[in-house]
């Protein structure tokens, strides 16, 4: 469930773009980006019940517009919520194709995306989801719309058809270094409306590259993510987003991170 991949998919993860390796002058590039998270929260949800992940993708594109990439991370949920009897590994397989209308200053991004969760369902809903998604960005706004083609979206049975609205907004403070972030999403689960709930983000990262060469595409960033799953939508009683430990996985957390783009 804030895939950590580059910005046109995550907002959840780290957050920092990937940076280009080789080809500049070519019609390829690849690029890479490492990380670690005090807290893996992917649309509002805890992915690791609080503990730390770490992270790292990798990102192939042409300058035709087209990509794919791969990320990984470690999770929690599988095992503490989901009640796999084994599986703390995530991997994202994505592709699409990213461009622009001319001079109006918007592009779009449209795409595929596969979660996996590799391990021992022991029964359990299959978590593996499937996703096609498309997003316009405009200056430093973003509007992104996923929706699932699997039919066990993140572990709900029969819930294809599930959509998560996000908006977002990513600012930077002139040559500083530093960049504000605010993001609001909705998550809507076909026949599982109990689970339906709202996220919301505010978030600050800086790029050491600023404060010494050295440290040159090193980002450091603080957020804090909270959502509306304690009222069960509406309902004190269902907590439908509480694992086997009694936690709810989208209360209220503050989280840092570290990135490095090689």
């Amino acid at each position: 469930m804030n895939k950590f991949v580059s910005a046109a998919l995550l907002s959840g993860l780290a957050g920092a773009p990937l940076a280009t390796m080789a080809g500049e002058d070519g019609p390829h590039s690849l690029s890479g980006t490492v990380a670690l998270t005090s807290d893996y929260v992917f649309r509002g949800i805890s992915q690791t019940g609080g503990d730390p992940a770490i992270q790292g993708a990798l990102d192939y594109s042409h300058r035709s517009g087209v990509y794919l990439g791969a990320c990984g991370s470690n999770v929690g949920w599988i095992e503490d919520y989901q009640a796999y009897r084994s599986g703390n590994i995530e991997l994202d397989l994505y592709g699409g194709l990213r461009g622009g209308f001319g001079t109006t200053g918007v592009s779009y991004d449209i795409g595929l995306v596969g979660y996996f969760y590799p391990g021992d369902a022991n029964g359990a809903v299959d978590a593996d989801t499937t996703e096609v998604y498309a997003a316009l960005t405009w200056k430093w706004f973003t509007a992104k719309y996923s929706y699932s083609l699997s039919d066990e979206t993140f572990g709900f049975a029969n819930s294809d058809g599930s959509s998560y609205v996000d908006l977002s907004a990513s600012v930077p403070i002139g040559e500083t270094g530093l960049t504000l972030g605010a993001h609001w999403g909705r998550f809507s689960f076909d026949n599982n409306g109990v689970q339906d709930y709202d996220d919301w983000k505010l978030s600050v990262a800086y790029d050491m590259g600023k404060l010494a060469g050295v440290l040159s595409g090193v980002t450091l960033g603080l957020a804090y993510s909270d959502t509306d799953t304690a009222s069960g939508n509406g309902t004190a009683s269902s907590a439908p987003w509480t694992d086997a430990n009694g936690q709810d996985l989208g209360e209220g957390t503050a989280f840092v991170w570290i990135a490095k783009t090689l």
